[in-house]
Formats: C-alpha cells, structure tokens, sequence
C-alpha cells in the first residue's frame, strides 16, 4: 500500500515553476526523506499534499484513494513549530492544540511520554531549550495516534544536542510502525534516519528510491608506483573499474560499492611488471554524491 502517490505534480507562480512534473510514491512504514537544497519545491510539495496549496496540474492519491478531509485527519504535521504559549506548561499547550485539532485531548500523557517530556510537563514552554520545543511540536502532532506524520525540516536551527533528540525520536517512531515523510536540506539527516529518498532541484524529481540504493558511494582507490604514466595504461584495462584518473601523485580507479579488493589489484600490476609502492582505499563522500546528482540541473 501506498501512503502518497503523486503523479506530475506542477505548481507554478506566475513565470516562475517551483514543481516540474513530479511523480513518486511513498511506501506505507518508511521514512520517505523529500531531499534537495531551499528553494527547491519541498515545502510546495508538503503543502499541496496537505491542501494549504493547490496545484496548478498533476494529481496525488492519499491511502490508495482520492484525498479528503478524512484521510488528513489521520495525518500528523509539523510544517514549522507551532506557536505555543511561553507562560504556559506543555499540558496546558497540548490542551489548546488539542481542542483547536477536535483530537486527542486524552492523548495529552501518552504523547508526552513518547518525546521524553512527561518529567518536564508542568514547565512552562519559557523554560525549554530548542530542542525540547521541537520535541513538543512533535507530540502536538502525535496527537490522536495518527498513523501518518508529515514533518518539513525537522531539525531546523536546533543546536546539535537537539539535532541528536529529534533523530533518535523519528528512529522511534518508525520503529513504533509509523509512516514518516519528512523534508530537508541536509543530506546527513536523510542518510541517518531515511529508508526511502526522493531527490528535488529546482522543481525537478531528479531521482527517488530506496536511501542505499540512491546514495550508494562508489569506492575509490589511490594506488602508486615509479611510473605513473606506465601504470595507469596497464589500470586502463582493469576489469571492474568504472573509471582510471591519474593526478600528480597517484592512479585512482572508481568501483561500485562493495566491488573494489586490493589483493585482487596488487596482484595484477605485479603480475603486469608493476610493484606499487602505494595503495589506499576510500570512499567517495555522500556530498560528493549530491553534487554530482545536483549539479548538472538548470
């Protein structure tokens, strides 16, 4: 089953097209990372999905059906961190919220315990740090158990310590059976929390799957020997590698993941006449990896 299918989505301001035809599927369990730097539909995207906005073509369908009001009602959100009362406890506040959604009004103790509050809910919101605001913004939205939480940048302007309490609470949810889709810039969070990953520049679906699949990192080896030149024709013909670049120092050949063995590559320049006197293993980072899948989009 899936939660969203969004089929050629467009959205247009005027002139300018913040969604280009977007189409992908969030699977019902994942964490469904929507990734790509500010400015490139995410948020538009969550708030066609959520009705705030409206498309200017294309369709979704929410649980397999045409959307409405009651399959929102199933859904949780965090679109940005709701304005709580700073005189007032996280009960009182989570009361109110309760109210304004007509849900969850005796959910208040359950949702408190499942973002480590319930120690802290007498407090006023004055006293909290940043982190545990986001963490009651999150409990506002676990209000009425949904089975579907919807968060745009989760993690946004938290100090690290807050950054780590947000992680490990959507880890936990997850693990508690709940659908995630979640936006964000930062290509660290994506690979630490996500199962699934759509990747957006400028209005474009550059691409989307499964979070290993997508952001796989090739292996890279340095080797070296007296004659660079002599050993990077004799890398030219290596079986597997994807590409042979030579620098001022060293040869480096690119692998798929998981394909690249030293052994296997120091035996065949000797056998080739060749004795290295450097051979190094690394991998390409995940930076590098959106860089590329980024770059070339205009």
């Amino acid at each position: 089953m899936a939660i969203l299918t969004v089929e050629n989505l467009h959205k247009n301001y005027g002139p300018i097209q913040a969604l280009k035809g977007v189409s992908f599927s969030v699977p019902k369990g994942s964490v469904f990372g929507i990734l790509g730097p500010n400015g490139s539909g995410k948020t538009t995207l969550l708030g066609i999905v959520l009705n705030v906005l409206k498309a200017s073509s294309g369709s979704f369908k929410l649980f397999d059906e045409e959307p409405s009001h009651v399959h929102r009602q199933q859904i949780g959100t965090l679109l940005e961190t709701p304005n709580f009362y700073h005189y007032l406890n996280a009960v009182q506040n989570l009361t109110i919220a309760a109210t304004i959604k007509q849900r969850g009004s005796a959910d208040i103790n359950r949702v408190l315990e499942l973002v480590n509050l319930e120690q802290r809910k007498f407090s006023k919101f004055s006293t909290y740090s940043l982190g545990m605001k986001q963490r009651l913004a999150i409990a506002s939205s676990l209000l009425g158990d949904p089975d579907v939480l919807i968060f745009d940048e989760p993690t946004n302007g938290l100090d690290p310590v807050g950054i780590a309490e947000t992680r490990e609470l959507i880890k936990k949810l997850h693990q508690a059976g709940k659908t995630i889709i979640m936006a964000s810039h930062l290509l660290d969070e994506v690979e630490k929390v996500c199962t699934h990953v759509a990747i957006l520049q400028k209005g474009t679906l550059l691409t989307h799957g499964h979070v290993d699949e997508i952001l796989i990192t090739d292996e890279i080896v340095e080797t070296g020997a007296a004659n660079l030149q002599q050993l990077q024709n004799i890398l030219q013909q290596y079986p597997g590698a994807k590409r042979v670049y030579v620098n001022d120092q060293h040869v480096e050949l690119t692998f798929a993941a998981g394909t690249a063995s030293l052994e296997a590559l120091n035996r065949y320049c000797f056998e080739h006449g060749i004795t290295l006197h450097h051979l190094r293993l690394r991998k390409k980072s995940l930076e590098t990896k959106f860089f590329e899948l980024t770059q070339n989009t205009k």
